[in-house]
């Protein structure tokens, strides 16, 4: 037994299912997740000696690699001057300068600990500002573990939503409204029935959390014609796609821009970090500016503030996003000519440098297509990549995050994997 097997066994006695996030613990493919014990570009290692080329990249921050030699003597020497002080700091005005300057949404912007707070507080600043209480969520669109996000679809896209995990309150899911991602017909039933009542519509403008599902052409136009109509506070969750899609996010690729945006990942280089910003009338909400409260005693943060700083600064240089294009366009290419090659018709998605493999063979476009993939292949799948030296998201309904620390070798290397593992799934498939 190698001592990530026991450190499971010993974490299991200490922590709910052994892991601090749920998706860590294997739960969907089976088998023991490898500590990790270091990493550094393109790669990770576990407490038992083995290398992984990793395409999970801390769930999305670590676009420019692990441990980028910047960022850590950046956050080396802003360690000498203090890790905390609950005190309003230059740096955290430069950070929010950047996502103003290059955020098409954001006029004014709060910075935050994390993409759950981020969002929650969103919401609350946008029933602040509209007066209205409830919101529209998307089926299988994850917005962090608020109450109000916890909440699947009853039989049908008009009816109000039901809790989903225990300790969120009836009171809770009543305010939550679901459609389907994807289909611009459940938003106007929703809107038709509830429009006064609405103050927000959230969305992941790409959907993440269900695999990497792309909007459909005039999907999120309509949104924003909605929302506009109805007085509603349209808000893009671009947690994951925010300076990863392209330097000014989803809403810069795809020209759509919500009223409030949500941030995280990647303005944080890997540190713990958050932000939600809008327009100024909006923002003037927030206090102590306006009467809607929200405080953080570690937010602004100077390490997460300047290890984000100094991220966004590699990523504004010459090149950076067309570099990363190309090596994540190789690595779609390959996976589709493998696929041909064995003879299997699965769905391959790309948008930038998030990609993802779904073991199905019809288009997936919400999560009810998504829910329909075979994951006992995809466990197959993914195991006989981890066995070949290629970490993957532990769950079909996750993205695959290439990096600019990503070669060509690596890359190769991958896809030659990828050729044996998919062999080794065909046989869940059959």
């Amino acid at each position: 037994m190698g001592r990530s097997d026991s450190l499971f066994e010993k974490a299991k006695r200490l922590i709910p299912g052994g892991v601090n996030s749920p998706v860590r613990s294997f739960a969907s493919v089976g088998g023991i997740p490898p500590f990790v014990a270091g990493a550094r570009g393109s790669k990770i290692r576990d407490v038992d000696g083995r290398e992984y080329i990793d395409y999970v990249g801390s769930w999305g921050p670590m676009i420019a690699g692990h441990a980028h030699p910047r960022v850590v003597e950046a956050v080396r020497k802003a360690c000498a001057s203090g890790l905390s002080f609950g005190a309003p700091t230059e740096l955290e005005v430069e950070l929010a300068e950047t996502i103003v300057e290059t955020v098409p949404s954001i006029e004014k912007v709060r910075l935050v600990n994390s993409g759950t707070e981020a969002t929650l507080s969103a919401v609350r600043v946008a029933r602040g500002f509209t007066g209205r209480d409830k919101i529209v969520k998307f089926e299988g669109c994850y917005h962090g573990h608020g109450d109000s996000f916890l909440i699947a679809a009853g039989s049908g896209a008009a009816t109000l939503g039901m809790p989903t995990s225990p300790g969120v309150t009836k009171g809770a899911a009543a305010d939550t409204l679901v459609a389907t991602y994807n289909d611009l017909d459940s938003v106007e039933a929703l809107a038709e029935r509830w429009g006064g009542e609405i103050a927000a519509v959230i969305v992941e403008p790409v959907a993440g959390n269900m695999g990497v599902v792309p909007p459909a052409q005039g999907f999120l136009e309509g949104l924003r014609r909605i929302c506009t109509r109805e007085g509603i506070v349209l808000i893009f969750d671009e947690v994951m796609t925010g300076f990863r899609v392209a330097l000014g996010g989803a809403q810069e690729r795809y020209g759509v821009t919500p009223d409030m945006t949500t941030l995280g990942k990647i303005i944080g280089g890997g540190l713990p970090v958050g932000a939600y910003g809008g327009r100024q009338e909006i923002m003037s909400q927030v206090a102590p500016e306006g009467p809607v409260y929200q405080a953080g005693t570690l937010s602004g943060n100077p390490l997460a503030v300047t290890a984000g700083l100094e991220t966004l600064r590699i990523l504004r240089e010459p090149r950076f996003y067309d570099d990363l294009e190309r090596r994540s366009e190789r690595l779609a290419r390959g996976t589709r000519e493998n696929l041909e090659g064995l003879g299997l018709n699965l769905t391959t998605t790309r948008v930038g440098s998030m990609l993802c493999l779904f073991f199905t063979d019809e288009p997936v476009i919400s999560w009810r297509s998504a829910s329909r993939c075979n994951t006992r292949a995809y466990a197959a799948y993914f195991h006989a990549m981890l066995e070949r030296g290629v970490y993957l998201a532990p769950s079909q309904y996750e993205a695959v995050f290439v990096s600019s620390a990503h070669s060509n070798e690596d890359l190769d290397r991958t896809l030659e994997a990828q050729k044996d593992a998919l062999g080794v799934a065909a046989r869940d498939l059959a």
